[in-house]
């Protein structure tokens, strides 16, 4: 770099050279102009560093805009994560979380039940009573009337059975209510219908007719399946202790309450939904037995 340089002196020699006389008393002065000064060092260093970041921006906008060659893989944006894009996931089904159990039953379906006294199956058909039908598919699917009792027999009315061997299944599903289904069958010998305490107010308690109670679809009784196999078997549970049980004492302390006080109740071991049977093998069931005369009763069906 050049170094910094004043204007140049004239010399002695030059001072001496002989100057032109005029005869003008004011000649005129001859006035040599001093070398324009160079910029200092310190502004051509801060220049050279600005030109250079223009440049270096310049380059990387220019590679910015430039479009990736054909075939080279796109970079994905990250995946939002708000819950507009996420679907929360849903409630584990559970006994104690009887909205956890909302699954779709089929159009038909049996389900067996495994007793103290034998077995029956029963055949459910969703559009006889679509929320009926469902709210009992859910809880045979979970095993809810694993050893619950029937707590309710009436020989020529109904055997009545619902409420859970567990006191805390039965707080809540005691205020799990499901709205009434029209009436669109009768209730015959063997059809299985949702006791209620009233208008809209099924929750677990079923029961199964034994005789010809068609005096109840006008009451809001719907029946959703009936008997198939082993009505035989429902005409015998054992019926020592009728009406006895208490209704709420049941709810509130479960099975301990029935073992103290009710040892030969009848019981149910198992529910489970069966495997679905094919149209073109699936055969009706015989005729079903008749009825016997029975007196009639003196209240219906209801839970406390």
């Amino acid at each position: 770099m050049p170094s910094e340089s004043a204007p140049r002196r004239p010399t002695q020699a030059h001072a001496r050279q002989p100057v032109e006389s005029h005869s003008d008393p004011n000649p005129a002065v001859s006035v040599i102009s001093p070398p324009k000064p160079r910029p200092p060092l310190r502004i051509i260093v801060i220049m050279k560093t600005i030109a250079t970041v223009i440049v270096l921006c310049a380059s990387l906008l220019l590679h910015a805009q430039t479009p990736a060659p054909k075939g080279a893989p796109a970079k994905s944006a990250p995946a939002k994560t708000g819950a507009a894009h996420t679907a929360a996931p849903g409630p584990r089904p559970s006994l104690l979380n009887p909205a956890s159990l909302t699954a779709k039953a089929p159009a038909v379906f049996k389900a067996k039940f495994t007793t103290t006294g034998g077995d029956f199956v029963v055949e459910v058909h969703r559009d006889w009573a679509p929320l009926g039908a469902g709210r009992f598919y859910n809880l045979v699917r979970y095993g809810y009337f694993t050893n619950a009792a029937f707590f309710r027999v009436v020989p020529g009315f109904v055997v009545q059975f619902g409420l859970s061997a567990d006191p805390a299944v039965n707080k809540v599903w005691h205020v799990a209510k499901i709205q009434d289904d029209p009436v669109i069958q009768s209730n015959k010998r063997g059809t299985l219908v949702f006791a209620t305490a009233g208008p809209n107010t099924r929750t677990t308690q079923l029961f199964i007719n034994y005789g010809d109670n068609s005096r109840l679809d006008g009451m809001g009784f719907a029946p959703f399946g009936t008997v198939v196999e082993g009505m035989d078997v429902v005409d015998k549970i054992f019926s020592r202790y009728g009406e006895s049980p208490r209704q709420d004492l049941i709810t509130d302390q479960g099975d301990a309450y029935l073992r103290a006080n009710f040892p030969d109740i009848a019981k149910i071991k198992l529910a489970r939904i069966l495997p679905a049977v094919p149209p073109a093998t699936h055969a009706p069931t015989g005729a079903k037995p008749t009825a016997k005369p029975s007196p009639k009763p003196a209240a219906k069906p209801a839970q406390h």
